[in-house]
């Protein structure tokens, strides 16, 4: 009996350890299987999928893909944790498909033309490619809207500025995107 006894409170602190348990402020903890089902992760690793699916690797080789830090629209010089999680994602999916992606933290070094929008790579940026000799470097903004943060990407031939691919998506205002938007000043 005493053995039964034992064996059913083990069993009893065993699953309350598996469970979600409220914390402090009623929230309940997140799990490792909620965490390998996060569609944050998802759908950044589509979005960098997309943007190379059907890519002319033959034209390309296998010269290294630069990554830069995706930016605020509206403040091309400064990124939230957002701008540069965004970048080590879609890192990550591209050497998961086999590119060569070089480790770089280009951090300030894209800009868009003021008054035309237009995508430039600054002098300093062109340097760096042709040092590492990569030919293409995924460009990125984020614009934060109510409900959504619209995310653009872009692979850029280095040697002339001219865009390659590029590709669209949205992220929901969710509690982790907020925070991941906010900067500190």
């Amino acid at each position: 009996m005493k053995h039964t006894l034992i064996v059913a409170a083990l069993s009893a602190v065993m699953v309350a350890g598996c469970t979600n348990t409220p914390t402090n402020n009623g929230r309940t903890d997140p799990t490792y299987e909620d965490a390998a089902k996060v569609q944050f992760l998802v759908a950044n690793r589509a979005a960098a999928g997309q943007l190379v699916d059907g890519l002319d690797r033959d034209a390309y080789g296998n010269a290294p893909i630069l990554v830069a830090t995706v930016v605020n629209i509206n403040d091309l010089r400064r990124s939230a944790p957002l701008g540069r999680s965004l970048s080590e994602q879609y890192s990550s999916e591209l050497v998961a498909r086999g590119y060569n992606v070089k480790e770089l933290k280009l951090r300030g070094d894209v800009f868009v033309q003021e008054g035309t929008g237009e995508l430039l790579l600054s002098r300093e940026i062109k340097d760096i490619a042709r040092s590492h000799s990569a030919i293409l470097v995924l460009v990125g903004t984020y614009s934060m809207a109510s409900n959504f943060t619209y995310i653009n990407l872009k692979l850029v031939r280095t040697e002339d500025g001219r865009i390659i691919r590029a590709s669209d998506y949205a992220l929901p205002n969710d509690r982790d995107v907020t925070r991941l938007l906010q900067t500190s000043r």
